[in-house]
């Protein structure tokens, strides 16, 4: 079976525990959605971490801003975020994440960041006017995503494809702090799965190691909201 994990968010003993169930749920593969570090307390460890997987990488908007911080919001923390981000991993790394690909289509599934044309724009548990939009030229039965940071399922846009937002490892903002992901059967059935963790001492740690733009992140890990 394979495990999907999406916005991670440097959170290390989110994604420990994650891999903890995965493991225990049969998965010996990975697609992993973007967003690895940017933001949280362990950036270059969670990347190490990651790389000793067998995954499949695809790249997030975390990844293109900390490579092109001129990309990125004029915000006071995410230039914070970005700023320590490209300290703790190094131009190297920086530049290799960057360069990952956008998507990656296996069998039946598209898998993006945001949406299939873009890692910043994305879909909601509601429908909304411009899923179709969104969707740009997917024809899959499955298009998995990430972005948000809410964990979902659903039927999207008049074409009917299978909607799937497995969460955020990380960073959570459905109210619900536990780590979300989700596995993927051989005969391509997804399961949208929970695993609770020290949240607390993820944010904690984040408002120690970054007190530049730590209390806020603590936050939205304490709150499993967006907050500012």
């Amino acid at each position: 079976m394979v495990a999907v994990l999406y916005d991670i968010h440097g959170n290390l003993p989110a994604l420990e525990a994650v891999l903890l169930d995965a493991a225990q749920a049969g998965a010996e593969r990975f697609v992993l959605g973007g967003d690895y570090a940017l933001f949280g307390p362990w950036p270059a460890e969670t990347v190490e971490r990651l790389r000793e997987l067998d995954a499949t990488w695809i790249r997030g908007n975390g990844e293109r801003w900390t490579a092109q911080p001129n990309d990125a919001p004029e915000d006071g923390v995410v230039r914070s975020a970005i700023g320590a981000c490209r300290d703790e991993l190094g131009p190297e790394l920086v530049g290799e994440l960057a360069a990952l690909p956008e998507a990656l289509v296996d069998r039946t599934t598209r898998y993006c960041h945001g949406s299939p044309v873009s890692d910043v724009r994305s879909f909601f548990p509601d429908p909304r006017r411009d899923d179709d939009e969104l969707l740009g030229d997917a024809v899959e039965d499955h298009v998995v995503f990430g972005h948000t940071h809410i964990q979902f399922r659903r039927r999207g846009s008049s074409l009917g494809l299978d909607l799937i937002n497995p969460g955020s490892v990380g960073m959570p903002f459905d109210g619900d702090s536990r780590a979300a992901y989700a596995i993927v059967t051989p005969g391509d059935e997804f399961e949208l799965r929970r695993v609770a963790y020290d949240n607390e001492q993820s944010a904690a740690a984040v408002r120690e190691r970054f007190p530049e733009f730590g209390e806020t992140v603590a936050r939205r890990i304490s709150e499993a909201q967006f907050v500012t």
